[in-house]
């Protein structure tokens, strides 16, 4: 058995599983595909058109009608990938605290889910990527090869939110975002569309106490079958 040609890589918010992503497939030589950042996009713009968070059918409807695209970095500034809008580049807009806040009830939506699952989904089935979620084993690619599942208790991936943000120079306060997190993890879980779980045959990682070359070495091992 060779290295398998599509890896999805599952977890809450801030368990870390952006980071090993990216550093797993740049080891690989893969795509990098944080799926994630669609959905923030889809709530970035509902905010800046002055939409409610609560109207699903324009939500839903913007989801439907834009085109998102994730395209490798253009600038050295510590991004992953750019993130584009309609011409516009919001790579560090759909990180903000107010997209943090609204952007799991908009994930939750099913014509939201629908209509950015499909184009994640045609991504993913070219090969040769690494695709970052929170339903790439379960729903959008249940036929990928690995699937790994990157846990961590909510005070760490709090504490690494607030040192992500302050790290950037802006203004953070832990409790806030650790109540953010849990409200997030409760909604996450219980949605009625594709809620947060490990597949079935996925491989759990917890990274509890690891640093990133420690989980990457993990799931390089995964990988390669150790």
């Amino acid at each position: 058995m060779g290295i398998p040609k599509i890896i999805a890589i599952d977890g809450p918010a801030a368990s870390g599983k952006s980071t090993l992503g990216h550093r797993l497939a740049q080891a690989l030589g893969y795509l990098y595909f944080d799926t994630g950042v669609m959905y923030r996009a889809i709530t970035w713009l509902a905010l800046s058109r002055g939409v409610e968070i609560t109207d699903e059918t324009a939500i839903t409807a913007m989801a439907e009608q834009t085109q998102i695209d994730v395209q490798p970095p253009s600038m050295q500034d510590g991004r992953a990938y750019t993130v584009i809008i309609d011409g516009r580049d919001i790579t560090w807009d759909i990180r903000q605290p107010d997209v943090e806040r609204y952007v799991s009830p908009v994930s939750a939506y099913p014509g939201v889910r629908k209509a950015l699952s499909a184009q994640q989904r045609r991504i993913g089935e070219r090969g040769r990527v690494v695709m970052v979620g929170r339903d790439i084993g379960t729903v959008v690619l249940p036929e990928a090869e690995l699937k790994i599942y990157l846990d961590a208790s909510v005070e760490e991936r709090a504490r690494r939110r607030y040192e992500e943000l302050r790290g950037r120079g802006e203004p953070a306060d832990y409790t806030i975002i650790l109540d953010a997190m849990r409200k997030r993890d409760q909604i996450d879980s219980h949605r009625k569309v594709a809620p947060l779980r490990p597949a079935d045959d996925a491989r759990i990682l917890c990274s509890d106490g690891m640093d990133a070359d420690q989980v990457l070495e993990a799931a390089k091992a995964m990988v390669f079958g150790q």
